[in-house]
């Protein structure tokens, strides 16, 4: 291409290079303006809920306003990330001191309450006093003396009503014990018969001062497990009423489950027919000396169902039931506190019994002479006058 001598190329050339270098500018100025905008427009939107995490924020926010160590302030975190001051009351994630942390799960308001009634056992065997003081003479505790010849102080449970009687009114005469107020006894005296008491007069009885008889309807075997009628029941308790005593009865027991207690009730309760009771039906369970019980593999929670089971058939025939039992049976083999709802019989050989708790019936000697029985009779002394119930 031929070029004009006389026109100006460089000018022409500056001033079209000044033309582009305008626009290119207008162009990165707006750009520029524009991406100020978005970022402010980014900034000033509220988030959707999502926090975003704090070292993100840290990284990401160059304009941020800062602390003393360079960190973003803790009022431009709560504003940028849309946190409340609830969302940083972080203190209740920590138990307060005796809580647990772990978490609830089903069964636990069960397993709870089993922990509870181990450590009231627990509490009911301790055998030392809180401030050191002898057991025998801080008031807590009362002897048990087992049949191994071992002996233990075990606490007095705080959920079982107290004996309130006054020992210093019971009067003995000629091996019958009486409880006297005013100069009157307000107490009965009374014999516990089975077939080991051989042929007895109850006429004699009556006259020597019995007022009442606790007669033994049967026994369910140690070791056989089989149940046999006590074959002088039927003779005594028509010979008894005939003499005008009053009259109760017991079974002695080696269930060793509910259904089997059931079935010893019934023979009870089948075995009376048309006799009136004025005194209890009584359960008898015991170990037996010299040899291996069934009970004996029984736990204390087993021996309670048990014993409740035959009360509670008794009670629902519309007789009165009660518990036999020493000092060790009715204290360390069984729960009392599941059973409040029947009257106590306590076997205790001894002048004045240490039994802590509510009792209605004591057999104070299995070895004393009476009257209308050949041999060693056992005395019972009765607080309550269930003939006039």
């Amino acid at each position: 291409m031929k070029l004009d001598d006389n026109y100006d190329y460089e000018f022409d050339y500056e001033e079209h290079t000044g033309r582009i270098n305008m626009g290119v500018m207008v162009i990165v100025v707006s750009v520029f303006i524009l991406a100020i905008l978005v970022v402010v427009v980014l900034i000033n939107q509220k988030p959707s809920g999502k926090k975003v995490p704090v070292s993100q924020t840290i990284e990401e926010s160059e304009t941020e306003e800062v602390d003393e160590f360079g960190y973003p302030a803790t009022s431009q975190l709560i504003e940028e990330n849309g946190l409340t001051p609830e969302d940083l009351d972080f203190w209740d994630m920590y138990p307060e001191e005796g809580e647990s942390m772990e978490p609830d799960v089903p069964g636990e308001d069960e397993k709870k309450l089993k922990d509870a009634e181990k450590k009231k056992e627990s509490e009911e065997e301790e055998t030392e006093t809180e401030d050191g003081k002898d057991p025998m003479d801080d008031g807590r505790h009362t002897l048990i003396e087992y049949r191994d010849g071992t002996r233990e102080w075990v606490v007095i449970s705080p959920y079982l009503s107290k004996n309130t009687y006054d020992f210093t009114k019971l009067v003995s005469s000629d091996n019958q014990m009486k409880y006297v107020e005013d100069g009157k006894s307000i107490s009965f005296i009374g014999v516990d018969i089975s077939r080991y008491q051989g042929e007895v007069d109850f006429y004699q009885l009556k006259d020597a001062g019995i007022d009442f008889v606790m007669l033994r309807v049967g026994a369910r075997g140690y070791s056989s497990g089989e149940i046999m009628m006590d074959e002088t029941f039927a003779d005594n308790i028509q010979k008894a009423s005939e003499a005008g005593l009053d009259i109760g009865v017991y079974f002695y027991s080696q269930a060793v489950t509910q259904e089997e207690a059931v079935e010893e009730a019934n023979v009870v309760i089948q075995s009376l027919g048309e006799y009136k009771l004025q005194y209890p039906v009584a359960f008898d369970m015991e170990y037996v000396e010299n040899d291996t019980a069934r009970v004996e593999a029984l736990s204390r929670v087993d021996k309670t169902n048990i014993t409740k089971a035959f009360l509670d058939t008794i009670q629902a025939a519309g007789y009165r039931a009660m518990i036999y039992g020493d000092k060790e049976w009715l204290i360390k083999r069984i729960d009392l506190s599941k059973l409040n709802a029947y009257d106590i019989w306590l076997s205790q050989d001894a002048e004045i019994p240490d039994y802590p708790y509510k009792f209605a019936m004591w057999q104070y000697t299995t070895s004393a002479q009476v009257n209308g029985i050949d041999g060693y009779a056992n005395l019972n002394i009765c607080f309550i006058d269930y003939a006039a119930r």
